[in-house]
């Protein structure tokens, strides 16, 4: 896989999710959309607000932050989960055979303009997002018009259908202007 390979002459709308429940959770998200801005061939990254979420997963584990983000990418989609890879390497984030484990930076490529794909390593539509309210919410923020390319259906539908609002919180503005711990604007 060339590493810098690039689709010829297009723009693709992308989304991503971003989570973290080791460490200092709001400063591994801040890093990650740092890391995202800075990569070459991504442009227009625009985020969710960050919300506070109950662990999926096996106890125990400390409540994760979660955001999304959008942009438009000219890398291809095997490329940009390498970058994704390399992101959450550079936070340490260590990748063990429990799926849902803790982790310091999880960035996940939920959706690829409307193209899905299916190779080894790489699945998308992400398989278990219209499953995953820690997901969807922020997501219906910033792409709730978007149709999900094999479901048929936008992601705020989606968002509604498995919304809860006791494990997936929305954190109040007024903490992310401040800077406070929760904030993942740079």
């Amino acid at each position: 896989m060339d590493p810098v390979r690039e689709q010829p002459h297009s723009l693709v709308s992308v989304c991503v999710s971003l989570g973290s429940n080791l460490g200092d959770r709001a400063a591994h998200l801040a890093a990650g959309v740092a890391a995202l801005r800075a990569t070459p061939g991504i442009s227009g990254v625009e985020l969710s607000s960050v919300y506070e979420t109950d662990p999926v997963g096996p106890p125990p584990q400390g409540l994760y932050l979660n955001a999304a983000a959008r942009f438009e990418t000219s890398l291809a989609a095997d490329v940009l989960l390498l970058r994704l890879l390399a992101i959450e390497s550079g936070q340490a984030r260590r990748r063990t055979r429990e799926r849902s484990g803790p982790r310091t930076l999880d960035l996940d490529l939920l959706l690829f303009g409307d193209r899905r794909i299916d190779e080894p390593g790489l699945v998308v539509p992400h398989p278990r997002l219209h499953r995953r309210a820690f997901v969807l919410e922020p997501l219906s923020e910033i792409a709730g018009a978007w149709l999900h390319p094999v479901l048929g259906e936008t992601i705020a539908e989606l968002a509604e259908r498995v919304r809860d609002p006791t494990t997936v919180r929305r954190l109040p503005e007024q903490a992310r202007e401040t800077g406070r711990s929760n904030t993942i604007v740079n």
